[in-house]
């Protein structure tokens, strides 16, 4: 795992699959997602290396349902309150499978990415404390916008923080080589593309993406003309 500093506020936590963004104010911290089961140890390292411990995790907050965002929360929510969307809650809890894409119905380069994915253990289950709906706000940033964008999976959430044009997307946006696009393994594409582009309509200067590098500068300019094409 590589801690990569975005902002004075956020830093992200680079994993092979699956990234962890930590945004840490005063004596709170908030973290977004979790990477891939066996992970706890790395992101407790990271709280630890920027002068804090795991008792001032406040919040875990999980975009979506997939092994690779929820993977470590066991190990890591301790006291902090963890925050799912209600659709994706089950599968948190390990009452329900994850969503995935029909493989037969991925274009060739798709399955070809989805075939060559690293193994992954299985995610031990989670209790989830607060169930998030569309236009929940969450006490951090000057206030967090919850924005459900189904598609991804039923539950997947993006966080969108106003006061400083940031967006965590999870996966439902891609920044891979410099490229942005719509995020892969959609459970349903058309409404994957419906959340991409409401998305872009919103004003934003970084966009922290589930996997790829965040998008800096003009993020909004970058994000509308990808959903024009979609």
């Amino acid at each position: 795992m590589k801690l990569v500093e975005v902002t004075p506020h956020l830093h992200l936590l680079h994993f092979a699959v699956g990234h962890a963004y930590l945004w840490h104010e005063r004596d709170a911290l908030t973290l977004i997602d979790t990477s891939t089961p066996g992970s706890g140890g790395d992101i407790e390292g990271a709280i630890r290396s920027l002068g804090f411990t795991l008792g001032d995790l406040k919040r875990v907050i999980v975009t979506h349902g997939h092994e690779d965002h929820h993977g470590a929360l066991a190990e890591i929510a301790g006291d902090a309150t963890v925050m799912v969307h209600r659709a994706d809650a089950p599968v948190v809890r390990g009452q329900a499978v994850q969503q995935l894409p029909e493989r037969a119905d991925m274009p060739d380069w798709e399955r070809e990415i989805f075939d060559g994915l690293p193994p992954i253990p299985p995610v031990p289950p989670s209790r989830v404390d607060q169930e998030l709906s569309d236009g929940d706000v969450i006490d951090f940033g000057g206030g967090a916008e919850v924005i459900s964008i189904p598609g991804h999976t039923d539950g997947s959430v993006a966080i969108h923080v106003p006061a400083h044009r940031l967006l965590f997307a999870g996966d439902t946006i891609a920044h891979v080589d410099g490229r942005i696009m719509l995020g892969v393994f959609n459970a349903d594409r058309p409404k994957a593309i419906t959340s991409f582009r409401r998305l872009a309509e919103l004003d934003l200067a970084l966009v922290c993406v589930g996997h790829g590098d965040p998008i800096t500068g003009d993020a909004s300019a970058g994000l509308r003309q990808v959903a024009a094409t979609l």
